[in-house]
């Protein structure tokens, strides 16, 4: 495995093969929603011949992920049969997902198009854009293009996953361009949640297609510089074909506001807080909101400690390449923190979503190994609660306020700010791009169609904007942009360490054990003659308790009996056709003397 890190402003190296001769014919299949312009097709020279005019090339875009969904980014640029891939993220379950740990992107395009794929180009290091490459890794070799902060996450995670081996791991800056195939792709800074967070410009004889990446425009960030937005505009000048744009924010109106305001706010609770301890909960990829309480606690004399497996990752990659400064004596073990008093600590943790197994919920529910939280306990949540994740984050807060604590999380004490644009900073981009198709990506239906609405009113013609889903294919040039036949793409279900061996009809069955319950029904037949040797016997789960319902088990051990009869009578010794008969009755008698559907599984045994 080769890590080719560099200086934060040297220059990129190791780039892949490029083959120059691997052309494609594009495909002259009839425009579906637009109709090229102009040229000298069909027409007829001077001499009476007709005159074949060479079909311009095109660019086509496959969205596996990142439509219609919160996470799991992942979209696949072609040009003249050389293919890059944009983003690998992953997304957390939905609550119906039982059991779920993971949701990633179906790989089946990626693997059956492998000999033309050139690369993979990350724009930032949350999970939801790099979740995904360990799973992608395991299967196919490819080089990674990323920034220093995005490429040494990167690497933490595949060492984690041990595919470490699969890839060649290429460091670039904000204003690098590498080449992959016959495509040229920039890297241009945004200012985001995470530093190093770029977008891209995607260079080819088509034209320059523009994708932001996420974003926002802060102009005073607590790291870094704002957003390169005379890049923006410059692309803009020479003419952008198309731009592909975050949609997140696309419901909120105005400006997302900066890093700064946070800053403030801290320092106000802080001295709110006085003689208690102090605990923050955030998203561990924030480290520009980790320095800025690093820099508020150095400032009121408090030591800082971590709880969190990925706070730790984070933060030690961060420290490592100079993207934190932690001053001297600030940062202490959490098994020391017992040592000082409470008014001189700040303990930082993952769990601002409430996730079950991180650190801020196993404190509420008395479950950390190392603090035990109660009066005397300050706690700041940092974070707004993702779409779906409120009643779980209400669920901590609570049980934290039930030991005593003093809980900070509505937002009007502004401990948090979105890292995504509003409507005004996406008409801001709009605007200087100039983009004559127009993409919203990274977001549901409603985010993505309120970002074309956007689009819309800023005169932009309405056939030259697509909304897309997930699987979509579109083909573009200068003249059209026109949807093409789908590519596989979905839901890959990551449970324990079994990837995609969970998919609709297993979760449909957890969520019908978890409603209804189980009931199984036991018998041992004669091979010979099919009579009932030993049982029905009855065993139930999560239906009715055993002990109270013996009259309605006592039934259905009878019915049973009759069903296993009435088959030996007349002389039916196929097992599936035995099992069918037994649940569908007893699945039509249980529902009439209870109302419940448990779910039936007969276990018939021969001798």
């Amino acid at each position: 495995m080769n890590v080719n890190y560099k200086k934060r402003n040297g220059t990129q190296r190791n780039k892949p093969h490029v083959n120059k001769n691997d052309k494609k014919k594009p495909d002259n299949k009839p425009v579906k929603y637009y109709k090229p312009h102009g040229g000298n097709i069909g027409k007829k020279a001077k001499s009476g011949k007709s005159v074949q005019q060479k079909a311009k090339p095109t660019i086509r875009i496959m969205f596996l992920g990142g439509l219609n969904e919160i996470g799991k980014n992942i979209t696949l640029f072609e040009c003249n049969k050389d293919i890059f891939i944009l983003d690998c993220g992953m997304a957390f379950p939905d609550g119906d997902m039982l059991g779920v740990d993971l949701v990633i992107p179906d790989f089946t395009y990626v693997e059956e198009n492998i000999d033309r794929i050139k690369g993979i180009v990350i724009t930032h290091a949350h999970e939801d854009h790099i979740g995904g490459l360990p799973f992608l890794l395991s299967k196919v070799r490819l080089p990674i293009y990323g920034t220093a902060l995005t490429i040494g996450l990167i690497e933490n995670k595949l060492k984690e996953y041990n595919v470490l081996s699969q890839t060649t791991l290429n460091v670039v800056k904000a204003g690098d361009t590498i080449k992959l195939g016959c495509m040229k792709i920039e890297f241009i800074h945004v200012n985001h949640s995470i530093p190093d967070s770029v977008a891209v410009a995607i260079h080819s004889e088509v034209g320059t297609i523009v994708h932001t990446g996420d974003f926002k425009i802060d102009c005073t960030p607590t790291t870094g510089e704002m957003i390169d937005l005379a890049r923006f505009a410059e692309l803009g000048k020479k003419g952008v074909l198309a731009l592909l744009a975050d949609s997140t924010n696309a419901e909120k109106m105005g400006y997302t506001m900066t890093e700064q305001t946070v800053g403030d706010s801290f320092e106000r609770l802080f001295m709110r807080a006085e003689k208690k301890r102090i605990i923050i909960a955030t998203f561990a990829s924030n480290i520009s909101r980790i320095q800025q309480i690093i820099y508020c606690a150095q400032k009121h004399g408090r030591k800082v400690a971590l709880s969190g497996r990925s706070m730790l990752n984070y933060i030690h990659v961060a420290d490592e390449l100079g993207y934190l400064d932690v001053p001297d004596g600030v940062m202490i073990d959490i098994d020391l923190i017992n040592r000082y008093p409470a008014e001189k600590v700040v303990l930082v943790t993952t769990g601002s979503q409430g996730e079950p197994m991180s650190a801020l919920s196993r404190m509420a529910y008395s479950d950390h190994k190392k603090v035990e939280v109660g009066f005397g306990d300050f706690i700041i949540i940092s974070a707004n609660p993702i779409p779906g994740n409120e009643k779980t984050v209400g669920n901590v807060v609570d049980e934290l306020l039930k030991k005593g604590c003093e809980v900070v999380y509505e937002s009007m004490y502004e401990v948090h700010v979105s890292g995504h644009a509003c409507r005004e900073e996406l008409k801001i981009i709009h605007g200087l791009t100039k983009p004559k198709f127009f993409i919203p990506v990274h977001g549901e239906q409603k985010h993505l169609r309120k970002h074309a609405e956007l689009a819309l009113s800023m005169g932009m013609e309405h056939k030259n904007i697509f909304v897309g889903d997930i699987g979509n294919v579109v083909e573009l040039n200068d003249q059209y942009l026109k949807q093409l036949p789908s590519v596989q793409a979905g839901k890959v279900f990551v449970d324990g360490l079994g990837v995609g061996d969970v998919g609709s009809i297993v979760l449909r069955d957890r969520k019908h054990l978890g409603q209804d319950g189980l009931v199984i029904i036991v018998a041992t037949l004669d091979t010979e003659n099919g009579n009932v040797i030993s049982g029905p016997d009855i065993v139930s789960r999560g239906f009715v308790y055993v002990r109270e319902s013996d009259e309605l088990f006592d039934d259905v051990r009878s019915r049973v009996a009759d069903i296993l009869d009435d088959c030996a009578y007349e002389n039916i010794h196929d097992w599936n056709t035995i099992k069918n008969r037994v649940k569908d009755d007893i699945s039509k008698m249980i529902f009439e003397r209870t109302r419940r559907s448990p779910m039936i599984l007969p276990i018939i045994m021969d001798v």
